[in-house]
């Protein structure tokens, strides 16, 4: 009996290391075609809504809408996505994506002005890609299924590879995006482009919604018995500390990690606060509006930008190995700060947009490490949690600022490049203030960094 059992379990075992292959596999695809449909649509929307006569006021509005919904789908994902089930939620999401993509599509048929309150319900329901940065629901069931596939150690090479393929497939994205400029030299209207543009990114949705369905049951949560604690909760939680009832619901599933994970929430609000006051969209506005460039110049500034992004996340893993989690994403992050307020100060458009790739190189570095250490940072039962509140976090933050960047890239302001300068010293407060909290917290895979 014992001998069957021992064959069954050899049996088993490369069955199941291939389907947590394949899962792997699916979840980065979808994040690849999810953020090449972004990144065509962050560069597509700002022309698209400036020529239907929008203001930059209306079209910050919009952004922060869609960024509100973001939100709002991330509080409801992170309380009820483990129970529902991560596949089930990540196909409806996807459908949701697709169906804003339809809508924008038709809107584009009659009149985009006189369709702005129907557009901002889809966009607030809807997922509408308007930043390199993703900050809609899927990411925390993602990050959640990735944390838990494989082996620990391998974990910041997963993020890293995930969010490489993300911003290299949105820089194929951005460089898509001037297929309507290019189509116009051959007779095609500017916007039976552009509505052929929505339709092909509800297209996309569509292929996640159906790589979401075959994703396999072992990227479901686990259950309670096989959760234990991480070495950071027994570092911060004493046993002898008197219990606390949850502040909110959303953290009531983190009773070892409620604290640094409030921690870290309230810094990458901050961050992504700063963020929002640049989108994409919002950046591609400011060129368009303050230099005149056209689509098709867009489209190549910000393939390259989102390229420069994608190679930088090789780098990721190599530089966590060796000088931890923590460094690298502060050391990184900051310089890249400092370079973004410069971009305003440029008098011309090549000056500036060479400044803004210099700045890619380094800004996105953080991304994966910072997914890495929150995964780190939790037990395997606290993941979604964890992962949904920090993107709650930083839904939140993000949503405040774009209509703000739209009020200042409204007359004499659009010269000073005023959401630039305030976005790039706000993140320089978070990067300082991230080190001065966490600088002492020591996880396994610092450890590992060391030796």
């Amino acid at each position: 009996m014992a001998r069957s059992n021992l064959s069954s379990i050899e049996f088993d075992a490369p069955n199941k290391s291939s389907r947590l292959r394949g899962d792997t596999l699916r979840i980065t695809t979808m994040r690849g075609l999810r953020q090449a449909a972004y990144g065509m649509m962050a560069v597509i929307l700002a022309i698209a809504l400036t020529g239907a006569g929008w203001s930059a006021i209306t079209i910050g509005l919009l952004i922060s809408v869609s960024l509100a919904g973001d939100l709002f789908g991330t509080l409801v994902i992170g309380r009820w996505a483990d129970q529902w089930g991560r596949r089930r939620t990540l196909t409806v999401l996807a459908l949701l994506m697709a169906a804003t993509g339809l809508i924008f599509g038709l809107a584009g048929l009659f009149d985009l002005t006189t369709w702005y309150p129907v557009l901002l319900v889809v966009a607030f329901f809807g997922t509408l890609g308007t930043s390199a940065s993703e900050t809609a629901p899927f990411l925390p069931i993602e990050q959640a299924m990735l944390g838990q596939v494989g082996k620990g150690e391998d974990r910041t090479r997963r993020f890293a590879t995930y969010n490489f393929v993300a911003v290299f497939a949105g820089a194929l994205g951005a460089l898509a995006a001037g297929l309507p400029e290019l189509a116009l030299r051959y007779g095609v209207p500017m916007p039976v482009s552009l509505e052929f543009s929505f339709a092909l990114y509800a297209v996309v949705a569509l292929a996640v919604a159906l790589l979401a369905s075959r994703l396999s049951s072992a990227v479901e949560a686990p259950t309670v018995a096989q959760s234990v604690p991480s070495p950071v909760s027994a570092m911060t939680v004493s046993r002898d500390d008197p219990p606390r009832m949850p502040r909110r619901r959303l953290f009531s599933s983190l009773p070892h990690s409620r604290r640094p994970v409030l921690q870290l929430s309230g810094l990458f609000s901050l961050d992504a606060f700063a963020g929002g006051l640049v989108a994409q969209t919002l950046v591609a506005l400011y060129f368009h509006l303050r230099f005149g460039v056209s689509l098709g110049l867009l489209a190549i500034l910000f393939f390259g930008a989102n390229l420069l992004s994608a190679l930088s996340f090789l780098a990721a893993p190599a530089l966590a190995q060796r000088f931890g989690l923590l460094n690298t994403m502060v050391f990184t992050h900051l310089p890249s700060n400092l370079l973004l307020i410069l971009v305003p100060l440029m008098p011309t458009f090549p000056l500036a947009a060479a400044l803004l790739l210099l700045r890619q190189t380094l800004s996105q570095l953080d991304v994966p490490t910072r997914q890495a250490y929150t995964m780190a940072l939790v037990t395997p039962a606290e993941r979604t949690a964890a992962a949904s509140a920090t993107s709650v976090a930083r839904s939140a933050g993000a949503a405040m600022s774009p209509a703000l960047a739209g009020i200042l890239l409204q007359g004499p302001l659009l010269v000073f490049g005023a959401p630039f300068l305030v976005a790039g010293g706000l993140k320089a407060i978070y990067d300082l203030s991230l080190w001065r909290l966490f600088r002492r917290v020591r996880l396994p895979e610092d450890r590992e960094a060391k030796s």
